[in-house]
């Protein structure tokens, strides 16, 4: 089994063993403001789902002398998102977010590399407003009881036996004085619901949640712990007031903002309807459906700095290999830039401790990066994308 089986342009590795490597999240930005560094977690093991005493070295890789410098560490981490780890927007070249663990509970940390000084949060970060005015915080200790590579280990939820908590939900953090309050409470998320017979009985978590692209809005997709990967979308102002709902308790996976009023989601929008990728319009819920013929699966999607492209990658297909592509909108036409081996078995799809591609642009549209096992070691590749492309 070839470890690259197509490759369109070159890739470099960025990271060294004999530690393993990654990023994170495809909709997270790894380089800096000024593009000389690229965020990446350190860790010592690839073959089991993290505990509480396990520990990720946080670093930034040099592109130019390529050397991993280490600044933090932290217990508060996951195989799919890292430690949340990304660079703080109103200062892309000083500060970084991670989240920690601090006196027996979890939270964020703003970190300035140059004075090493750390500012906490009251909350951990789930997403940051691209305008760095505020994050929104989630209760990691829930998510992870339904899918431990999302969520963190070590400390228990105190609503576990609660399907709706009144204090538990979404909250507002403020970044400039890391204050926070609950802005959506489960039981908030459960009373639109109530036309289902089921939900009192359902035990709902927040799964994913981000900020559109001038912070004035965000999405957030809610899953019945009990109901497989139902989903339903919605979306509310920055206060949590104006909730819509998008699709509720039908398919609905990755997603990418394209711009404040447009939503791609990899989803099934009308029940029993065939599932796509979809442009929603979180206004009035029209919808617009991508190129079927070219986007048959789920995959991770995000647009080009200039919105003129999308990175897409797959899971493992038959023969256990991860496809990356690159679709130019403009054009209405894709193309695949590798087809790289994955692991067999429990590492292909299921587990969460898989490595995804997840690939991310970096800030000008010139070159992407992503994770990768194909050399039987997780690492952290970039690949330059020409303009004539």
């Amino acid at each position: 089994m070839f470890q690259i089986k197509k490759q369109l342009l070159p890739c470099e590795r960025l990271t060294k063993e004999p530690e393993h490597n990654f990023f994170g999240y495809y909709d997270l930005q790894p380089w800096s403001g000024d593009g000389r560094y690229h965020l990446c977690h350190r860790v010592a093991f690839r073959d089991r789902m993290q505990a509480a005493t396990d520990v990720a070295e946080l670093g930034l890789i040099d592109m130019v002398s390529r050397q991993f410098i280490p600044f933090a560490r932290t217990y508060t981490w996951n195989f799919q998102q890292g430690a949340m780890l990304q660079w703080h927007p109103q200062k892309p070249n000083e500060e970084v977010i991670f989240n920690t663990r601090v006196n027996g509970r979890f939270t964020g940390a703003i970190f300035n590399l140059a004075t090493r000084q750390v500012r906490l949060l009251s909350y951990p970060v789930a997403n940051v407003d691209p305008t760095g005015r505020y994050a929104l915080g989630i209760n990691f200790s829930r998510l992870f009881d339904f899918r431990p590579g999302y969520g963190y280990a070590g400390i228990p939820d105190p609503n576990f036996h609660v399907n709706h908590p009144e204090d538990d939900g979404i909250f507002l953090i403020n970044l400039e004085d890391g204050s926070g309050r609950l802005i959506i409470s489960y039981r908030q998320m459960a009373d639109f619901f109530t036309h289902h017979n089921w939900i009192a009985d359902a035990k709902l978590v927040v799964n994913h949640i981000t900020f559109n692209t001038d912070g004035s809005r965000f999405v957030f997709l809610v899953r019945n712990m009990s109901r497989s990967w139902q989903t339903s979308v919605l979306t509310a102002a920055v206060d949590g007031s104006d909730i819509r709902t998008h699709i509720d308790f039908s398919l609905a996976s990755h997603y990418h903002w394209r711009d404040p009023e447009h939503l791609l989601i990899w989803a099934r929008v009308v029940q029993n309807g065939p599932a796509g990728l979809f442009l929603i319009d979180v206004r009035d819920n029209s919808t617009t459906l991508l190129d079927p013929a070219f986007f048959t699966a789920d995959g991770h999607c995000s647009y080009s700095p200039d919105g003129s492209k999308l990175l897409y990658d797959s899971y493992p297909d038959q023969e256990g290999y991860r496809h990356l592509y690159l679709y130019d909108l403009r054009q209405g036409r894709g193309i695949t830039l590798a087809v790289l081996r994955s692991l067999p078995n429990k590492f292909l799809y299921h587990n969460d401790m898989r490595c995804d591609l997840h690939p991310r642009w970096n800030r000008t549209g010139t070159a992407i990066s992503f994770d990768s096992i194909h050399e039987d070691h997780r690492h952290v590749y970039w690949m330059e994308i020409p303009e004539s492309l």
